[in-house]
């Protein structure tokens, strides 16, 4: 079958300091093509400022093969951030983000092609079992069905960032520009035909993990935080019910000084009664406010584009640069 004839089909790789894995990524890619003869594919490289050999490593294997693509930041821009860039660059018919620890298997490539070609434009992995300890594992299912839960999206629980996205997503995925990006939940509230395919994720093989629980827990506040108004409403619901709580209190003391003769310390009931009443009445209007700062930043937040310190094998960009006459 002639290349022009074949399908593209963009691998999206996000990496940080993975000089034990990006070899071994590369290759088990190449393998899974190799099966694939109706597909070419281009593999997409998304370096973080790595500190290690991995961008040397990839420099070899770009001169190698034209089809390993590498995007190289000018420092740590973080996995979201890095892996929406590599969306934006990706040409394929629809692409696939594969992580370089290979964790998550690219032998299952053949069937979300598959699943994709009758029709399904989001082909998302589900993670059947975790290889993490049982106390991570725990917060990792935990948290999934939690934001599920308060999202007004429809997010799948057990889903992580291994998925096939169609063209018409990467189209949309053009027009984000967003500081800090939850693709996952991004892309499962546009909609469209998606489709879940279960899987046991395998044990890291080399290397350190590049996910502490810090960056799970950025990762979880990201989430929250970009697909549910929860944390504002809390705010709200909790001046409601302080200021009740004020009234109840008010209503005691004034039963139990005139009614029940109760002595109290001069002064203490009232200016412990004002207190609570303006907390509870700052915290209703703050609420108030932030319900419509959170709809605010949802519709119009921006971020700086990661600045890119080197290209491979990607067409040159002329940039042309007004000049003012003399």
């Amino acid at each position: 079958m002639s290349s022009e004839a074949k399908t593209l089909v963009s691998i999206l790789v996000p990496a940080f300091n993975e000089e034990l894995n990006v070899v071994r990524c590369y290759e088990a890619i190449v393998r899974t093509f190799e099966k694939l003869p109706e597909y070419q594919y281009e593999i997409i490289v998304t370096d973080n400022h790595s500190s290690d050999r991995t961008f040397e490593l990839l420099e070899e294997l770009a001169r190698r093969d034209s089809a390993l693509k590498v995007i190289r930041f000018s420092r740590n821009y973080g996995y979201q951030r890095s892996l929406l860039c590599a969306y934006k660059a990706a040409a394929g018919a629809c692409s696939i983000q594969l992580d370089c620890d290979l964790q998550d298997p690219p032998e299952l490539i053949p069937e979300m092609l598959k699943l994709w070609r009758v029709g399904h434009q989001v082909v998302y992995g589900i993670r059947r079992t975790l290889a993490d300890g049982f106390m991570v594992a725990t917060l990792r299912r935990a948290f999934y069905h939690f934001i599920s839960w308060i999202s007004d999206d429809d997010l799948p629980v057990n889903a992580g960032e291994f998925r096939l996205v169609d063209r018409r997503i990467l189209v949309e995925l053009q027009k984000v520009d967003d500081a800090s990006p939850y693709l996952r939940g991004l892309i499962s509230a546009m909609g469209f035909s998606q489709v879940g395919l279960e899987y046991d994720r395998g044990d890291r093989v080399a290397g350190e993990s590049k996910f502490p629980l810090k960056s799970m827990i950025s990762l979880a506040v990201d989430g929250v935080l970009n697909h549910s108004l929860m944390p504002l409403r809390i705010a709200s619901i909790s001046g409601i019910v302080i200021g009740v709580l004020s009234l109840l209190l008010t209503f005691t003391y004034l039963v139990g000084r005139v009614l029940l003769g109760q002595a109290w310390p001069a002064g203490f009931a009232t200016t412990t009664i004002l207190l609570l009443m303006s907390i509870s009445i700052n915290a209703i209007f703050m609420g108030i406010l932030g319900e419509y700062v959170g709809r605010l930043f949802l519709q119009a937040k921006r971020g700086t584009k990661p600045i890119v310190e080197e290209r491979l094998n990607f067409p040159e960009v002329i940039s042309l640069v007004a000049r003012e006459r003399p």
